[in-house]
């Protein structure tokens, strides 16, 4: 059984590369569709083994991570609404210490929130070293929500001046400066756009109206935003296209298929993890004194 997760869980890490960019220079989300092409995806099964290699790897990188006490980690999840977000902060990060993970989901900014920069809200709540933190939407709703209702731009009290046809080549060059900075400061940054159909997320939706369970999770909003879908891919691209960078990839990951997204997703955290050469802190002789001190002291106990 232990060879078949770990196949399950090599073959999902073969996927990872496919979705990943780092240079967003003539991007094209048609290039990326929300479904695998046939014959070039794993199974249901497979998917689910392979997360659950995936957290029990997960969980021991994330010890050290945080014992290290060097790196941070930013994760950022964007996506249309029921691609499946919650689900794959869920079943990902299951394993992780609660301690050393802050899950930070983002929804209309507050009155003190839009009497601050549109960065500030995100900025306050940036994971410590050793620590992952997980952005459910993020700043990019800035060049997201913000760039397709233009209401809500109109909302932000900037002053006119500063409001110019510029504004969004201004707001990713801010992006693409911020996490430049924090990539030189020790934060491990990993950006996942969840892909999902319009048909997938309207069969979501109806699911939502049909089970009396998930009908929290319905807004009628949801439904209005579909009208302008074609708005919003152009953003996502837009997006995509001007902040993807060696130091702050985005992994566009087909949505469709909820297991697979959460595999391919799993397997992207760990191999950038793995890539930071996490270790346990060496200790030195001083440390090494005391341990021996305490040691005696215990047994002389018994």
């Amino acid at each position: 059984m232990a060879k078949k997760i770990q196949a399950a869980f090599d073959a999902a890490r073969g996927l990872v590369g496919r979705t990943r960019i780092c240079d967003g220079t003539g991007f094209r989300l048609v290039d990326h569709p929300p479904v695998w092409p046939e014959g070039e995806s794993i199974a249901k099964r497979e998917a689910k083994e392979a997360i659950e290699a995936s957290v029990r790897r997960l969980t021991s990188l994330q010890d050290r991570l945080y014992a290290q006490d060097r790196w941070s980690v930013l994760l950022v999840f964007q996506a249309m609404d029921a691609a499946g977000k919650d689900g794959a902060i869920k079943h990902v990060m299951s394993g992780v210490n609660p301690q050393g993970c802050e899950v930070h989901p983002f929804k209309a900014p507050s009155e003190e929130e839009r009497d601050h920069d549109w960065l500030w809200r995100c900025a306050r709540v940036l994971p410590s070293r050793g620590k992952i933190g997980i952005f459910n939407r993020s700043y990019y709703e800035e060049v997201l929500v913000v760039r397709v209702r233009e209401e809500i731009l109109r909302g932000q009290k900037l002053p006119p001046s500063l409001v110019t046809e510029r504004i969004w080549d201004e707001r990713l060059a801010d992006i693409r400066m911020w996490e430049e900075f924090l990539a030189r400061n020790g934060t491990l940054i990993l950006k996942f756009f969840l892909n999902v159909s319009r048909d997938e997320q309207r069969r979501r939706f109806l699911d939502r109206i049909e089970d009396p369970t998930k009908h929290w999770k319905f807004s009628a909003s949801d439904v209005r935003e579909r009208s302008r879908w074609n708005e919003y891919m152009h953003a996502y691209e837009e997006a995509i296209r001007g902040t993807a960078a060696p130091h702050a990839p985005w992994h566009v990951v087909p949505a469709d298929d909820k297991w697979l997204c959460r595999s391919i997703v799993a397997a992207s955290i760990i191999e950038a993890l793995e890539g930071l050469d996490l270790r346990y802190p060496e200790v030195d002789e001083i440390k090494r004194a005391e341990i021996e001190s305490g040691r005696d002291a215990l047994r002389q106990e018994a």
